[in-house]
């Protein structure tokens, strides 16, 4: 349908009005009534965009992005954090001995509100400092809003980017739709397959781990961390190559970050759009690494703290944002937090050196640490569950849940993720020799999802 319709005259129109509908149809499957929500947020930030960029006071500029900061921001503020804060509140006055009569209000969490909101705010923002000019194209810009493929969990697309392509002509690509059908494959495997079945158990672990050894509790750390990047990672790739059957070419989300070989490289790898977000529209606006050393670290704190705060509200995230701060400073300190930013590991070898595989290790063994905050109900849960650690096995407490099957899967997206990780598919892979291999290896995919495959599944961003 979006393909064939409409004159050329009016194609590009029909196909945008198109991908609203689609969009809106999807998200309000969901739940219709938050459709105004996201309505809301794009008229606002149209209007706004157009009242800056035609603005010649600097005053009525601050004035208008202020409109916009309080739009988004006190959306996200009350649908995301306002029970968080009622409830702190409460407890901080119960820590006194003074007991409140504030209950906790009954709000339902929009899925993707902290992924659309950031993208729209980052339109005004770009338009305020004179790097963007507002569309004039409202179907347009609601496109670029309500983007069904990223709409509730990214990757958070820039308007400089991502609108461009909403407003000029689109032909069809057979080759980006056939990468898309394959990216969209492969992602559906790492969630489905990894993904899935480290999930279950990965919660049998975290939700009763007073039951299981320390061996066992590492097991559930380890299955936590394929499931979530299997997850995360997974819709990215279903939403990149979805977009791609769309002619639309959306930002890479991931770059291998289990490969990296320290934290200041993982962050340059996990959830690209989220982290380049945060330095652009804080980090570099707080004094980045301009200044005394002592500013660089507060400003490296608070955009590792407010990034935590950002995936949820609790103070797990934020203890998670602040052991990432407490991991990444020393590499400030020392001047290696720009070590690895171009070159590959192994690059142009088929296996890395000891030294990189001790730099690898090193690092996913910090990052499944602060995973296991990430994933804990509560502060005191996850200290409990780091002290189960030294718990030996016993007849009560044998090592179980070692599931060769999953490892042997996650060893399958470790060794496909190896091969590409210069960020392109081998060429072998792709030529006719290998035709008959890459079809039977498709189809084997395709059946291990369906075979696999969960009507109770929900991937872990959409809570965010």
């Amino acid at each position: 349908m979006y393909w064939i319709m409409g004159r050329s005259d009016k194609k590009l129109q029909l196909q945008n009005a198109f991908l609203v509908l689609a969009s809106y149809i999807f998200y309000g499957w969901w739940d219709w009534r938050f459709l105004g929500l996201i309505a809301f947020s794009t008229l606002v930030d149209f209007y706004v965009g157009k009242a800056i960029h035609s603005e010649d006071s600097k005053l009525r500029k601050k004035l208008f992005l202020a409109v916009s900061l309080f739009t988004n921001l006190g959306l996200l503020a009350y649908f995301k954090y306002a029970n968080f804060f009622i409830e702190s509140w409460v407890d901080a006055w119960a820590g006194v001995g003074v007991e409140t009569n504030v209950s906790s209000l009954y709000i339902i969490l929009p899925v993707g509100i902290s992924f659309y909101t950031f993208q729209t705010l980052s339109y005004s923002i770009d338009i305020y400092r004179e790097k963007l000019k507002p569309t004039k194209d409202p179907i347009a810009f609601a496109a670029f809003v309500s983007f069904f493929p990223q709409l509730v969990a990214g990757p958070i697309e820039r308007a400089s980017k991502l609108l461009p392509q909403i407003e000029r002509t689109r032909t069809f690509d057979k080759g980006l739709a056939i990468s898309g059908l394959r990216l969209m494959l492969w992602g559906m495997f790492k969630k489905v397959v990894v993904a899935d079945s480290c999930a279950k158990l990965a919660d049998t672990i975290f939700d009763s781990p007073e039951s299981f050894s320390g061996p066992t509790l590492m097991l559930g750390v380890l299955y936590f961390a394929f499931q979530i990047y299997g997850d995360f990672s997974g819709y990215s790739d279903i939403a990149i190559g979805t977009g791609r059957l769309f002619g639309i070419r959306l930002s890479t989300n991931f770059k291998f970050p289990y490969f990296s070989r320290d934290i200041g490289e993982f962050w340059r790898r996990w959830h690209i759009s989220l982290s380049t977000w945060f330095r652009d529209y804080l980090y570099i606006p707080l004094g980045g690494s301009r200044g005394t050393k002592l500013n660089m670290l507060r400003n490296v704190s608070v955009i590792f703290i407010v990034s935590g705060f950002w995936h949820g509200a609790n103070w797990t995230f934020v203890m998670w944002g602040a052991i990432h701060a407490a991991l990444f400073i020393p590499l400030v300190l020392l001047g290696r937090n720009r070590k690895y930013t171009s070159d590959v590991v192994a690059e142009g070898h088929y296996l890395p050196k000891i030294k990189e595989v001790f730099s690898m290790a090193s690092t996913f063994a910090m990052v499944c640490f602060a995973w296991i905050f990430f994933r804990a109900d509560s502060i005191s849960g996850a200290f409990m569950y780091i002290s189960g650690f030294v718990e030996l096995p016993s007849p009560e407490k044998p090592v179980t849940l070692l599931v060769y099957s999953v490892f042997f899967w996650i060893s399958v997206m470790i060794i496909v993720d190896w091969f590409q990780r210069s960020g392109e598919i081998p060429k072998w892979w792709l030529s006719s020799k290998a035709l008959p291999i890459r079809w039977f290896a498709y189809a084997i995919c395709t059946w291990l999802c369906l075979k696999n495959l969960q009507s109770e599944a929900s991937f872990i961003y959409f809570q965010f």
